[in-house]
């Protein structure tokens, strides 16, 4: 074993083990001399009961506020993703702290305007599609909900194709 157990607190229900433990290894014990805290929990991931093992250095905590919280910090990073992936948060147009500054802003609000617009109607398919179909009307006068209740669905409106007017910016056009 890597750690020493220091103190055990009884078990219940879906906590399966609480320990107060010291670490073994030598640069691990180095890095963290304080006793810390090992908890052997089930915990629900995508709706199956899974054991883990959390280690943290809170040792105040009940047991399952800790797991509570790993569950909590899961959906978090889970969002985090999805903005960076989606929203192409990776690629800034300006290099100053303001200028990212003002380009998260501007992405976490524009997640928060299409998640609400999907809610609002009933959405049924993924929020990465979603986003990619208004990217690609973006520059047609089409409104959103429209589209929205539209989007699969093989009748009740005009197919969207280009028009040859809107390939120009009006007074140009040939």
């Amino acid at each position: 074993m890597r750690f020493h157990v220091c103190k055990r607190r009884p078990a219940t229900g879906s906590i399966l083990r609480d320990d107060e433990i010291t670490l073994k290894i030598a640069g691990s014990k180095k890095d963290y001399p304080q006793r810390m805290r090992r908890i052997v929990a089930r915990v629900q991931v995508d709706g199956k009961a899974v054991q883990m093992v959390f280690i943290t250095n809170n040792l105040q905590w009940a047991p399952f506020r800790i797991c509570d919280l790993y569950q909590s910090r899961w959906a978090i990073e889970v969002f985090f993703k999805q903005i960076k992936q989606t929203l192409k948060v990776c690629d800034f147009l300006g290099h100053s702290k303001q200028a990212i500054r003002w380009q998260l802003w501007s992405d976490l609000l524009l997640y928060l305007l299409l998640r609400f617009q999907a809610w609002a109607s009933n959405w049924p398919h993924s929020f990465t599609r979603l986003f990619t179909m208004i990217r690609g009307i973006l520059w047609d006068r089409f409104g959103l909900d429209d589209t929205l209740r539209f989007y699969g669905t093989a009748g009740g409106r005009k197919r969207m194709c280009a028009q040859p007017q809107a390939l120009y910016f009006q007074g140009f056009e040939p």
